[in-house]
Parts: structure tokens; sequence; C-alpha cells
């Protein structure tokens, strides 16, 4: 049975493939995953968007949802969308700053 943090680090790993379809950058990169717990099977991603109005849309939550499932050990996955800390472009990743042409 493999321990938690190495079950979250495999989660958050497969969230890379979740694109955010208006940047074109994966979730993660955008710093949109706050934090991902794991309880038995059960696997909690608490996320925030670009922008309050962005909707969570059924096509995004299906993704995070398979990503995270794709993972061995995990079962059932909960999204618990956020708004605070309220995302900001400093939080987004060496990569997605290049990506999205934001130097400095």
């Amino acid at each position: 049975m493999m321990n938690n943090e190495k079950i979250e680090d495999q989660v958050m790993s497969a969230l890379t493939d979740v694109i955010d379809p208006e940047l074109g950058i994966d979730i993660v990169n955008l710093g949109l995953i706050y934090e991902i717990g794991i309880i038995e099977s059960d696997c909690k991603i608490t996320m925030t968007l670009t922008t309050m109005g962005c909707p969570l849309g059924n096509l995004l939550a299906d993704q995070i949802e398979r990503a995270a499932k794709s993972v061995d050990g995990v079962d059932d996955v909960e999204i618990n969308l956020v708004w605070e800390p309220v995302w900001n472009v400093g939080m987004v990743s060496r990569f997605a700053r290049t990506a999205l042409g934001i130097y400095g």
C-alpha cells in the first residue's frame, strides 16, 4: 500500500494532463491546485479558477476526476472549489509564465 503523500504527488502529476481550455496550459502549472488530500481511497482536491466568472465546466470537472482516478489507490474524487486565496498571475509556474508570454 502506498503512503498518502506518494498518492498525492501522483495525483498532482496526473493533473498536469488537465488543460485550462481558455489558456491552453495545465491547471497545475497555472497554480490552480491548492491542496490534494487523501483519506483511504478518497481524494479531495482543493482548487480555484482563474476568475470567479469562469465556470468549472463539466468537461474540466470530468477531466480532473478522471486524472485523479487514474492514480492507483484513488477511488473517489471530491473537488473543493475555493476563492481564497484569490488566484493571480504570480501563482503560475515559470513554464506557464513563459508559455503565456509573461516575463519579469
